[in-house]
């Protein structure tokens, strides 16, 4: 059954704004730990997403995207969060753990949605409108990992490759991150992001489906 406007808004909601904002909330929590305190200091290691909130990247943006799409895709950002990396204890390895962070926050919100979906089929609690905003969460938290692990700075996959690549070779590949944007918006015109992001999901879907919900 297609849903309505208002039904589409409820079920991808608190999914959405939780792996938008709780992906911050790990680059903070990260941060802090490995040394730089700046994010914990500007009160970012916090699950409370009016910390993390962007009006336009955490709302707005999803919104229409999660409109035009019908359902089928969902993309936004919250306020960055602030890392000073000669701060950290090892700054470049450091950075690189810091950027996957919030991938892996991502990785597991989806499997935690995908228990959720487990137990809901299971006992019935919640009926569809619970079935349906868990299968949201586990898409839009793989959605979001894939995307962001892309090598293509400044997404954490671009951070955690230049923390990966020897000196000679990070500092040139760094030097790509104003153009990032651009980048990606060549990727997605021509079709080949979709292209990856959209295989790699459907992948990722059916193997938390099968180990954690089909079981």
């Amino acid at each position: 059954m297609e849903l309505g406007l208002a039904q589409l808004i409820a079920v991808y909601a608190i999914p959405a704004i939780l792996a938008i904002t709780l992906h911050e909330a790990a680059h903070a929590l990260v941060a802090s730990y490995l040394g730089d305190s700046t994010a914990r200091s500007l009160g970012r290691v916090t699950a409370n997403p009016v910390r993390h909130v962007d009006p336009i990247g955490t709302l707005l943006v999803p919104l229409l995207i999660l409109l035009v799409s019908k359902g089928g895709m969902i993309f936004g950002w919250a306020k960055p969060v602030p890392v000073i990396a000669s701060n950290l204890r090892t700054p470049v390895r450091d950075m690189g753990l810091v950027a996957a962070a919030g991938p892996g926050a991502n990785l597991l919100m989806a499997v935690a949605w995908a228990l959720l979906l487990k137990l809901a089929i299971a006992s019935g609690f919640g009926e569809e409108f619970v079935v349906r905003m868990a299968y949201a969460g586990i898409v839009v938290n793989l959605v979001l990992a894939v995307l962001n692990l892309m090598p293509v700075p400044p997404l954490d996959g671009g951070r955690i490759l230049t923390s990966l690549l020897p000196e000679r070779l990070a500092a040139p590949y760094a030097r790509l991150e104003p153009y990032g944007l651009f980048i990606l918006l060549a990727l997605l015109a021509t079709g080949v992001l979709g292209g990856i992001i959209g295989p790699l999901v459907g992948a990722g879907l059916d193997g938390l489906l099968t180990l954690f919900v089909l079981n």
